[in-house]
């Protein structure tokens, strides 16, 4: 019988568990991804929560506990549009960390950034995913992470993800690669990626758009 266990106890743990965490920087993907598209994504190039969460839970596995953040601003006069994608985040599991956008300075890397050291000052952060292209705000932290000991994982486009591919440290993952993320392959064909045989690179806008400028 293994220490820790009495009779009654067999297989139950005896502290608590360790935590895998996840912190989404909603405003940064998402204009990474309108970037990616050159357009306002439609639906089927939105990223589904639901296999996110999935992902997570298969990384946590069953030892650890699984937590799922996203962090976004909710600028003036948007509720009615965000507040459907917020209860949409928040049935399938995940916590939203909402602040109003009220100057250049109201982003949310900050908040990211305190609750990723407020679970790590616990020492149960086993490993943190960072959803991000902002390697000014986080490419310091988490190499610091890694140094303490904690496994990092940035997940995000690689168009836009320079600062974790550079990184001897960070382990990297495209968003593209977790399973069921996108209804449809997302068009990531550009100048840096042609095939041999070449490739059509759409219009960001209908040409008709030129008679609207008149």
């Amino acid at each position: 019988m293994s220490s820790g266990t009495g009779q009654h106890g067999r297989g139950v743990p005896t502290g608590p568990q360790e935590r895998v965490l996840l912190v989404w920087d909603a405003p940064n993907m998402d204009m990474s991804l309108g970037s990616l598209l050159g357009a306002r994504p439609t639906s089927a190039y939105r990223p589904r929560f639901d296999a996110v969460g999935r992902w997570l839970l298969d990384l946590a596995g069953p030892e650890a506990e699984a937590e799922a953040c996203v962090f976004t601003n909710v600028a003036p006069g948007s509720i009615d549009i965000v507040r459907p994608w917020v209860e949409a985040l928040r049935n399938v599991g995940f916590a939203v960390f909402a602040k109003p956008k009220t100057s250049d300075d109201s982003d949310v890397d900050d908040d990211m950034l305190a609750h990723i050291g407020m679970r790590s000052a616990e020492g149960r952060l086993r490993h943190v995913v960072v959803a991000s292209g902002d390697g000014r705000a986080f490419r310091e932290p988490l190499e610091k992470l890694i140094e303490g000991g904690t496994d990092v994982t940035v997940i995000g486009f690689r168009e836009y993800a320079g600062f974790a591919l550079a990184s001897e440290t960070l382990s990297f993952l495209d968003i593209e690669d977790i399973d069921g993320v996108f209804r449809e392959p997302l068009p990531r064909v550009s100048l840096e990626t042609l095939p041999d045989e070449g490739a059509w690179l759409p219009p960001f806008r209908s040409l008709r758009s030129l008679l609207d400028r008149r």
